[in-house]
């Protein structure tokens, strides 16, 4: 039932299904990355910076690239397949990343919006490449084309799992993302402030106690020395 509800709407209005969905599964995506590394600590700003990126550019680019592939290279020819995923991992996929990190960066109100992009950009993209040829091989190959944002909005999901993570702690590397995904807690733990050691305390010196002044009484050979004398 809600599977013939998303196609019949998909259809309908293609473009708000299509955009809406896209940037809301990609939303979804920072939610779950913050879920497992910082539950206690959700930042609903990041978020919102997030969804507001996903929305405005991501969803409405890939709506637009996917339609102008199709127009230009029509069909699902080993050949039509093949341009299609060239120009996607060449052009597309490295424009979205950018979009991205400075997108993001730009909402924060960061004073250098191309921090993260100079980072992280050319190891993300590279990961990219072990998962977005796959992914859009199986949109191009089955997915008709009214729902193909929405299949790339759910594969998204993951990837902004991933996108968001190698923006807050990552640097863009697969290698260390795996290692999020085994020691969540680990990786992403800030480390403990270092305290210099304690100082061992000097113990305070007491004054001698003053003792009274005893009459001291002469030895009893010395006394018997006196009166011989005497």
């Amino acid at each position: 039932m809600r599977r013939a509800l998303l196609k019949e709407a998909a259809k309908r209005f293609p473009w708000l299904a299509n955009v809406t969905l896209y940037g809301a599964l990609f939303a979804g995506g920072d939610l779950a990355h913050q879920f497992i590394a910082q539950k206690e600590h959700m930042d609903w700003k990041h978020t919102r910076n997030v969804a507001i990126v996903a929305l405005t550019f991501h969803g409405n680019f890939n709506y637009c690239w996917l339609r102008a592939l199709e127009r230009r290279f029509p069909g699902r020819s080993t050949g039509m397949l093949v341009r299609k995923l060239l120009l996607d991992q060449s052009f597309a996929s490295p424009l979205a990343t950018s979009v991205f990190y400075t997108g993001v960066s730009f909402l924060e109100g960061k004073e250098d919006v191309f921090e993260d992009w100079r980072d992280k950009f050319f190891n993300t993209w590279k990961t990219g490449l072990l998962y977005w040829p796959f992914m859009q091989f199986l949109n191009f190959l089955l997915v008709p084309l009214h729902l193909r944002t929405v299949f790339m909005g759910g594969c998204a999901f993951l990837w902004a799992c991933f996108l968001c993570f190698s923006r807050q702690d990552g640097d863009g590397t697969a290698g260390l993302a795996l290692a999020f995904l085994l020691h969540p807690r680990l990786t992403t733990a800030t480390p403990p402030p270092i305290t210099p050691p304690p100082t061992p305390e000097t113990p305070a010196t007491t004054p001698p106690a003053i003792q009274p002044h005893q009459p001291t009484t002469p030895p009893a050979d010395t006394q018997h020395t006196d009166r011989e004398e005497e």
